[in-house]
């Protein structure tokens, strides 16, 4: 059974400014587009999706899957299943989908993953090969070259 909890930002204050000293309020769910995305058996290609928050229990469930157990690398399919809510219009999101991915998919939420869920947020630091200054990309974003 998934549960989605969804919180809401308190009252804004009159005159006060969007954001000013208050934490952003908790995001549980973050968008992203795959880089090359999942194809269906109808050969619709789909890119962008949902991925929400992890809990304890979406950590330890897979370690009782007995696919775990026989080749632990199948940990990140079952777990990523688990944690994606939709890809494109496919919401019911199993490890047979994710077995499915490109391997630089299956990379790219494997880092998604890690940053919701480690680091609280969907940035990077990069910085630019040519000039060398650096500044924040946001992984969730849309395609290369779109604003």
């Amino acid at each position: 059974m998934r549960r989605t909890v969804q919180f809401q930002a308190p009252q804004q204050e009159p005159g006060e400014r969007e954001g000013a000293g208050r934490p952003e309020p908790l995001r549980t769910e973050f968008g992203f587009d795959l880089p090359r995305g999942y194809v269906d058996e109808s050969g619709t290609v789909h890119r962008s999706g949902v991925m929400r928050l992890a809990t304890a229990r979406d950590e330890l469930v897979p370690l009782r899957d007995d696919r775990v157990r026989e080749n632990s690398a199948y940990l990140s399919v079952v777990l990523i299943s688990r944690v994606v809510t939709r890809i494109g219009t496919v919401e019911d999101i199993h490890p047979g989908v994710i077995e499915d991915l490109f391997a630089s998919d299956l990379a790219f939420l494997q880092d998604f993953y890690r940053r919701i869920n480690a680091e609280g947020h969907t940035r990077a630091a990069v910085s630019c090969p040519s000039c060398k200054e650096e500044f924040a990309v946001d992984l969730a974003g849309g395609r290369l070259g779109e604003s």
